[in-house]
């Protein structure tokens, strides 16, 4: 886990180790500790992980620019891929309430027809739907 502050205009870069996990589950530990250090509440959920990188919370303030590089994001994209995907709305669906079973399981098709996203989609899209941060896969 690794929080700095660039010299060149004090944006902090934070990195996300994909070496450090292997599922999304770890995933989340990772970046529970990499972006909420000394806060009690972790990481458990896509909302979760899509409300952290807000700020205000953690590491870093509301609106302030951060840059976020994932360190072997390549093993991250293989293991977050159509499998593990594959397993989280299966068992979501097995779950049922108080998931959308029927919007999951139109997720589910759309992967498997190859159309979808996995995991690791929907993560660099969270991240690139907030303009304050610039991520960098590595």
């Amino acid at each position: 886990m690794e929080l700095s502050t660039s010299n060149k205009n004090n944006k902090k870069m934070i990195v996300i180790n994909g070496g450090h996990f292997s599922n999304l589950a770890g995933f989340y530990e990772e970046v529970s500790g990499v972006l909420m250090k000394d806060v009690d509440w972790k990481v458990g959920t896509l909302d979760g992980f899509d409300d952290i990188l807000y700020g205000g919370f953690g590491v870093f303030e509301n609106n302030e620019e951060i840059e976020i590089i994932w360190k072997d994001a390549k093993k991250s994209e293989d293991e977050l891929g159509l499998e593990a995907t594959r397993e989280f709305y299966e068992r979501k669906i097995k779950q049922g309430r108080p998931f959308n079973t029927e919007l999951i399981q139109e997720k589910l098709d759309a992967l498997i027809s190859g159309e979808g996203q996995t995991l690791f989609d929907i993560l660099i899209e969270i991240i690139e739907s907030h303009e304050k941060i610039k991520l960098t896969l590595d």
